[in-house]
């Protein structure tokens, strides 16, 4: 067994984590909880699809057999001849703090731009969140901006931060 972090496929008993880190407040944490939605997605994608397709992907994070959370990406189109990938996270309560989430963001990019032909992975988040905002940095994501009044989250308009990877960038 090793105790590297890596990523894999998402299986059919994962899916049930991806709706606790997503649904419930007290595993989603502060900056991920959005309200109820539609509790049979995660399913029916993983029915359609096992998570990965074509416009993006989940993937969970792992570290030997003790599932972390998940990491996720979508195409988001640029200009009518170009897209970047724009990427998420989510880590269980438990796996939180503990340099996680920085691996689990440069194993992503790394398979982005090894099996993807994009340029640029964008990754957002509030500008409350320092603790991703770290990770995003440690993950040699450069900060570019704050994005005003960008998102709705518990009652109220929040400020985000985009953060940036290029294929040109030092290696991580």
């Amino acid at each position: 067994m090793t105790d590297q972090v890596r990523l894999r496929p998402v299986e059919e008993d994962d899916v049930q984590i991806l709706e606790d880190l997503t649904q419930h407040p007290e595993t989603a944490g502060e900056f991920a909880r959005f309200g109820w939605f539609d509790p049979g997605r995660y399913r029916r994608r993983w029915a359609e699809n096992g998570m990965i397709g074509e416009d993006g992907g989940t993937l969970m994070v792992v570290r030997g057999d003790e599932r972390l959370g998940f990491v996720a990406w979508r195409r988001r189109q640029t200009t009518p001849a170009a897209y970047c990938w724009s990427m998420g996270i989510g880590l269980l309560p438990e796996a939180r703090g503990r340099g996680y989430g920085s691996e689990a963001h440069r194993l992503l990019a790394r398979y982005l731009f090894a099996h993807t032909t994009v340029h640029r992975i964008e990754a957002d988040t509030e500008v409350e969140n320092l603790a991703e905002q770290r990770a995003l940095e440690k993950a040699g994501f450069t900060r570019e901006g704050v994005m005003r009044g960008c998102g709705w989250r518990d009652g109220a308009w929040r400020d985000g931060v985009t953060y940036s990877l290029l294929r040109t960038d030092p290696p991580v």
